[in-house]
């Protein structure tokens, strides 16, 4: 008879519980929001505005509405819980907290509620450019190895420039933490308990977001001091903790957590995962050459290589950091999902259902109206959070539609660009670099709910990179991933797999058969060469006018 486990995907506004079995059956499933959602504007209980690019959230949250969704999933299943073998988490990344020893957030403290910089960063919060931007000066300065790994940037979105920016902007508040982590492993360590002594700290997480590698460790002591003094005695002192990999077992589920999320007490749970990657085993990719794209709110490119390529641009290239005995590269674009929430907003509509067959029956290039897609910034391939998006070429004669298919060309384009970077070793258009300097991508495959809600945005997609596009026909990529992971966890003993890459091909690959492929247009792809130049040279012009 086929286990099941439970996988736990925290994204932005909400949690998904999915129940998997051993045999890539969805069983049961239930989202539930979180209460507080994204703390944008103020804090809970106050009126007083936050800084501007400040984004939040509230630990509480998390646990109490993975609980009520792992409960309603159960019940959508008709499951007792008894039959969970195992749990895995993903959640979004770098959203990070200061806590205390025993794991009490910061925000929870009486004496520091009031705080901002005490509550949780979400993975957006774009509060730490200075910081992010002297790191990378430094690191530079002093030729760091591991500015290597990362395109020769630290992204403002990372662990420690907002760990910095919180030393800097309220010194209270950092020496009050005890312990900085990611939600990722604290949410994990809440299952599992115990106190920072038995702390497990994700590979993937700190590989990514946190310059960690196996082979260095965090960066030297020597850097970080160069940074801030207080930077370098907390990574010190202030961040205990085990690596390991996802997949592995970081504790059992404890009788207070059992209880509350309605499972067994001791349920393996394994190390965290970055929600993006666990897109990857979430789709069933376990080979080298197929670029992963996790389409939501923004978009995470990962791609499994045999060898490692230095290239700027990339956000991160991790050895293991995705699939063990592979090198895992990360590209993303910063806002995918929101922009289209925002156009939508701009238009006063509801939905795109009205304007998707008037946009796609325009020409190439939406009758001269151009868009750059970098409406919160640039995640790849300049890692560059300060500048912003533009729509040109806009007359009297064009409407919503043309909006609409110039806003999804550009999320293309800027597609295409990361392709040809991971391609040819390099971001720069003029490089003269070949194909075999980079690292090959032979398929693609989408998924996360807006190729399923969107399918006139992946037919733009193929036909942008003339190359024939799958939509995974999970909506869930990551969660699955998660309950991949869980299963692995679970361990030999108790389910059919001895690795990730079993478990992801078992659980969620799609026979080629019923593969839903997505080809390009020959017509349309011819056209839109010109148009792609005009798009970069677009973000030359507009790349040098920092706000």
């Amino acid at each position: 008879m086929p286990v099941i486990a439970l996988g736990l995907d925290f994204g932005t506004e909400s949690v998904r519980a999915i129940l998997v079995d051993s045999d890539g059956r969805e069983v049961g499933s239930a989202v539930h929001a979180f209460e507080h959602g994204q703390i944008l504007d103020a804090l809970p209980g106050s009126t007083e505005s936050l800084p501007e690019r400040f984004a939040l959230q509230c630990p509480a949250d998390w646990i109490e509405s993975a609980a009520i969704a792992t409960k309603q999933a159960l019940a959508a299943a008709g499951l007792n819980g008894d039959e969970i073998v195992g749990i895995g988490v993903d959640f979004t990344s770098c959203t990070m907290l200061p806590a205390k020893h025993d794991g009490t957030p910061l925000c929870e403290l009486d004496s520091l509620k009031s705080r901002p910089l005490a509550w949780p960063k979400l993975w957006k919060h774009h509060g730490a450019l200075d910081q992010a931007d002297r790191m990378t000066a430094i690191a530079k300065e002093r030729d760091e190895s591991f500015l290597k790994r990362y395109g020769g940037v630290i992204g403002l979105e990372w662990f420690f420039p907002k760990m910095l920016e919180t030393i800097e902007q309220d010194p209270e508040v950092a020496e009050a933490a005890e312990v900085w982590l990611e939600a990722g492993d604290w949410l994990v360590w809440q299952l599992v308990g115990g106190d920072s002594k038995s702390l497990v700290r994700s590979t993937c997480q700190a590989g990514y977001k946190a310059m960690w590698s196996a082979d260095e460790g965090y960066p030297s002591q020597d850097y970080f001091d160069a940074v801030h003094p207080k930077l370098a005695e907390a990574v010190a002192h202030r961040m205990p903790g085990e690596m390991l990999s996802p997949g592995q077992v970081a504790g059992q589920l404890t009788d207070a957590m059992a209880t509350q999320f309605g499972l067994p007490t001791g349920v393996p749970v394994s190390a965290a995962i970055i929600d993006a990657h666990a897109g990857v085993p979430g789709v069933g990719a376990a080979e080298p050459g197929t670029l992963v794209m996790v389409l939501g709110t923004s978009s995470c490119h990962m791609l499994n290589a045999t060898k490692m390529v230095e290239m700027p641009g990339v956000a991160g290239v991790v050895e293991g950091g995705i699939l063990p005995g592979l090198f895992g590269y990360e590209t993303g674009q910063a806002a995918v999902g929101d922009a289209f929430a925002w156009l939508l907003k701009l238009l006063n509509r509801e939905s795109f259902d009205d304007l998707a067959k008037d946009a796609m029956s325009l020409p190439p290039g939406a009758e001269g109206v151009a868009c750059l897609d970098w409406l919160n910034g640039c995640r790849t391939p300049l890692m560059d959070g300060s500048v912003r998006g533009a729509f040109t070429g806009l007359g009297m004669q064009h409407g919503p539609a043309h909006l609409y298919l110039a806003l999804m060309e550009a999320s293309a384009f800027g597609v295409r660009w990361i392709v040809e970077m991971l391609r040819h070793g390099s971001a720069d258009q003029s490089s003269s670099s070949s194909v075999d300097a980079g690292v090959p991508i032979d398929r693609i495959i989408a998924t996360g709910g807006l190729p399923h809600h969107n399918r006139a945005f992946v037919e733009v997609y193929a036909d942008v990179l003339g190359m024939p596009i799958e939509i995974h026909p999970s909506t869930q990529g990551p969660a699955v991933g998660a309950a991949v992971l869980g299963m692995v966890a679970a361990g030999p003993e108790k389910t059919p797999f001895a690795s990730i890459a079993e478990a992801a091909s078992a659980m969620a690959a799609v026979p080629e058969d019923q593969c839903d492929l997505i080809l390009h247009r020959s017509e349309r792809t011819q056209a839109y060469e010109p148009l792609y130049d005009r798009y970069r040279q677009l973000a030359d012009a507009v790349a040098q006018q920092r706000i």
